[in-house]
């Protein structure tokens, strides 16, 4: 009874200080709306904001797009450029990756913009080691749809793409 009783006391303390960390990043996260003003790849933009100051470099958040000499980086990069060119979106940013890009969730009038690009077949839901993507479950319903990219029973993802052929050039 007793270990019982420990076993419910820890998984209740980390059950809240999870959600408390989940909390607090989330408290970090700053939303502001901007402009596109240039699509770059599948995955990766520049917004200006509202509000005037420099215009950012963003990476989609949880996905990971075709690179653009890959097969369907040209259709990724076309099919983002075709939804945000010129748009306003609110950008989500969470921090900065190695390469200075500010990776965000991005959303334009009210729909995620990451959710549409992995539905539609245009890039993959990015998972990291054995933790799934945000969209999965999009992800499989476009494969099972031969959706975009999915339609190619070879295609690669951008990550193995890399690590076999390099980065673009």
């Amino acid at each position: 009874m007793q270990h019982t009783l420990t076993f419910m006391l820890i998984r209740t303390c980390w059950v809240l200080t999870s959600l408390w960390t989940a909390h607090a990043f989330a408290n970090l996260a700053h939303a502001w709306p901007g402009v596109v003003t240039r699509v770059t790849d599948g995955d990766t933009v520049w917004v200006q904001p509202l509000q005037g100051g420099d215009v950012h470099k963003v990476r989609l958040l949880g996905i990971d797009a075709p690179e653009i000499c890959q097969t369907w980086g040209i259709q990724s990069r076309d099919a983002l450029h075709a939804v945000l060119q010129g748009q306003t979106v609110e950008v989500l940013g969470h921090h900065r990756d190695t390469y200075g890009r500010l990776l965000a969730q991005l959303s334009r009038q009210g729909h995620d913009v990451g959710a549409w690009m992995v539905a539609q077949g245009h890039a993959w839901s990015y998972s990291y080691q054995n933790f799934p993507g945000p969209y999965d479950a999009l992800q499989l319903q476009a494969q099972s749809q031969h959706r975009g990219l999915f339609a190619d029973p070879h295609a690669l993802a951008p990550r193995w793409f890399r690590k076999r052929f390099g980065a673009c050039p």
